[in-house]
């Protein structure tokens, strides 16, 4: 019989820019669902925030963040049109590089990643509350 789960996660970082390793609290979702056999969503539900499989390590967190502060500078806020009514446009470009969310295979009960593979909520205008939706359909 198909099972359906939806749960909303919260985050409030403490910096503007930060990656939190989600796997933890995704896996504890998957343990509620009682999903053997099935898919898995996660995706924020911010603009400015991102969901995305990656390594966790430390150097590599440094290096995104360098990365994308590049691509997409924060500061001087004027050099965006978006600006004109917030100070965050860098962080809606940096949340488009990065995706909106990630799907993720459910077998025998457990995430079938890859090696290294995490999951990761990547905040770009942070300093308040914000949500990551879980979603599980299967069996």
């Amino acid at each position: 019989m198909m099972k359906s789960y939806r749960k909303e996660l919260w985050f409030n970082t403490t910096s503007r820019r930060e990656f939190l390793n989600i796997t933890p609290e995704v896996e504890v979702c998957l343990d509620e669902s009682g999903v053997k056999e099935g898919l898995l969503l996660v995706n924020a539900m911010h603009i400015t925030a991102s969901v995305f499989i990656n390594d966790d390590e430390r150097g590599l967190h440094h290096d995104m963040d360098v990365w994308l502060e590049k691509l997409a500078p924060e500061k001087p806020y004027n050099r965006y049109k978006h600006n004109s009514y917030e100070d965050n446009a860098d962080a809606h470009l940096k949340r488009s590089v990065m995706g909106r969310e990630v799907v993720v295979a459910v077998t025998n009960g457990k995430l079938d990643f890859g090696p290294w593979e995490q999951i990761f909520y990547g905040e770009f205008d942070g300093k308040r509350k914000k949500r990551v939706l879980v979603k599980i359909i299967g069996e």
